[in-house]
C-alpha cells in the first residue's frame, strides 16, 4: 500500500503490522536546495559512481563550472538528503534534476537550463 508520495512520482510503499507507517522526510518533497551551483549527492554503492564523479569533476574544472560533490556515507547524511535517494541525486540552480548517472552530454543539457 502507498503510504506517502512526492509530487514528482515517487511512492513509499509499506505494509504495517502494528498500525505505524513510514513517511518521506519533508525536505524530500520540496525538490529544492539553497545552492545554485551544480550539486551532486552520491554514494559508492554503484560501481560506476567513482568514474562518473571523476569525469564530471574534470569537466567542471576545465569549463569553470562551480560544483559540489557530497558523498553520502553516514546514516545522518542520508536522513538529511533533499531528495528521494537511490545513490545519486543531481541539483542545479537549486532544483532537483535527476537520479540518473550523468554523461557529458546529459550534464551539458542540465547546465543549459
Amino acid at each position: 500500500m502507498t503510504v506517502d508520495a512526492t509530487d514528482n512520482g515517487y511512492e513509499l510503499l509499506a505494509l504495517s503490522f502494528n498500525g505505524t507507517t513510514p513517511r518521506f522526510a519533508e525536505q524530500v518533497k520540496s525538490h529544492k536546495i539553497e545552492s545554485r551551483e551544480l550539486t551532486i549527492y552520491y554514494s559508492m554503492q554503484c560501481p560506476y559512481t567513482h568514474q562518473t564523479i571523476e569525469i564530471i569533476k574534470h569537466y567542471c574544472d576545465t569549463n569553470g563550472v562551480p560544483a559540489s560533490f557530497i558523498q553520502v556515507d553516514t546514516l545522518q547524511k542520508a536522513k538529511e538528503l533533499p531528495c528521494v535517494f537511490n545513490n545519486w541525486g543531481v541539483f542545479y540552480k537549486g532544483n532537483f534534476e535527476t537520479v540518473n548517472l550523468l554523461d557529458i552530454a546529459y550534464l551539458e543539457r542540465i547546465l543549459k537550463k
